[in-house]
């Protein structure tokens, strides 16, 4: 009996395309970087987690919610800028060590301390060091494969970011049963645990040539190179409402979710994590997407369509039709995230440290704005509508300045990113 040969479909034409661009580079050291950002992405978004419990504990207003649960965000952002530069100088795995050793400092703190709110902005501000992971993770997978799989090697490390699928997850199921501050004592297992993987994963990878422009600028030329690039603020921008929005809406999910629907801690932490899941899932399709259709092409329609989105969710009264309409949103901010970067490499290929960095730093700030602003506009508009007016607002802002870029392109005839 003769078995015929089943045809690929466009599934598996896509899938096969996937796994061909994973063998073309070092798969473990872009195992690494994944892991190193997974689980520092866990302990970033730690305190959102457990926001509402904290909250209770301490009684704490709309505004007050919305700082704690930003602070660690806004904490990464600022060492990102940072990080980014000594990763290219000092070298990934180095600075990624360091980070790590970080983390626990402040996981420790959490666990021993925490018993007033100025005391737990502290420690959020220390437990934002684990946020400047996304500068050493995307250089690492960057330098792992060739340029024709940038978009698809930075999505995959990217998706570090499901660690705050784990975070929301399971923290709150942690606290119930053994109280917050427990918690930040069990997380540090996990991240002693990276922390020896990330050296054996990271001590076979390939050694490639420095960039001329690192070996010959110190970090203070690198940091001046990038703020005398006008299209790195650009970029930050648009990064600042992606993966900002992405990880504010992540880390502010549970205590929207409790105050305007009165759901539990643990379900808004269920709920939190499946929005969080598909965010998390989007973002290596969209590096995907962009290697094949163009990073700019996709990010149009994708700031358009979560503006739209953004101001449909006025009415949130009903709860499926929230939950739905934020589902939608995350995975165009995931997507989004992947495509970013895309664009990121072909600008800043010799400086992807430098250049994560800076628009990492944008991420988190944008990371923290949003509950901090959803917080404000709750307190002084009595609703969260207000929070998602803004946010579709500068959604589409973005768009139409990718849109009016992209018709500069033409009309200046550039024949690609780089000569801009």
């Amino acid at each position: 009996m003769q078995i015929k040969r089943i045809p690929y479909g466009p599934e598996s034409e896509i899938l096969k395309g996937v796994l061909q661009a994973l063998r073309s580079g070092h798969w473990p050291t872009l195992l690494g970087a994944w892991l190193h950002f997974e689980i520092s992405f866990m302990v970033w978004l730690l305190i959102g987690s457990m926001g509402i419990a904290i909250s209770e504990e301490f009684s704490l207003s709309a505004l007050q919610k919305g700082i704690l649960v930003g602070i660690p965000l806004l904490g990464g952002a600022a060492l990102r800028i940072v990080v980014g530069p000594l990763g290219d100088r000092l070298g990934p795995k180095v600075v990624g060590m360091g980070i790590l050793g970080l983390e626990g400092i402040g996981l420790l703190f959490g666990w021993l301390g925490g018993t007033t709110f100025e005391a737990m902005l502290g420690i959020g501000l220390f437990l934002g060091f684990a946020g400047a992971s996304f500068a050493i993770a995307l250089p690492l997978a960057s330098q792992a494969y060739p340029s024709k799989h940038q978009g698809l090697a930075m999505g995959i490390a990217g998706i570090g970011n499901s660690g705050v699928l784990l975070a929301t997850f399971m923290a709150p199921r942690l606290a119930e049963q053994v109280g917050w501050h427990q918690v930040f004592g069990i997380m540090l297992i996990p991240v002693m645990g990276t922390a020896l993987l990330f050296l054996w994963l990271i001590q076979s990878a390939p050694v490639r040539n420095e960039p001329t422009s690192t070996k010959q600028d110190g970090i203070v030329g690198l940091l001046r190179k990038g703020l005398q690039d006008p299209f790195m603020y650009w970029l930050c921008f648009l990064y600042g409402v992606t993966f900002g929005g992405f990880v504010g809406l992540s880390s502010y999910l549970p205590i929207f979710l409790h105050d305007q629907f009165h759901v539990g801690m643990v379900n808004a932490g269920t709920l939190t994590a499946l929005c969080a899941l598909a965010g998390s899932c989007a973002r290596p399709f969209g590096g995907f997407l962009a290697d094949r259709f163009g990073g700019l092409v996709l990010l149009q329609k994708l700031f358009f369509v979560t503006a739209i989105l953004c101001l449909a969710s006025g009415n949130l009264e009903h709860f499926a039709l929230a939950f739905i309409i934020i589902f939608l949103i995350m995975i165009c901010l995931g997507f989004g995230n992947g495509a970013i970067f895309q664009v990121v490499f072909y600008r800043f290929k010799s400086m992807m440290g430098t250049a994560s960095g800076f628009i990492g730093a944008a991420g988190g700030i944008g990371g923290f704005l949003l509950p901090s602003g959803f917080g404000w506009l709750k307190e002084i508009t009595g609703t969260f509508s207000a929070g998602f007016f803004v946010l579709g607002l500068v959604s589409g802002l973005a768009g139409i300045s990718v849109m009016m870029f992209q018709r500069s392109i033409r009309l200046t005839k550039h024949k690609s990113i780089r000569e801009i």
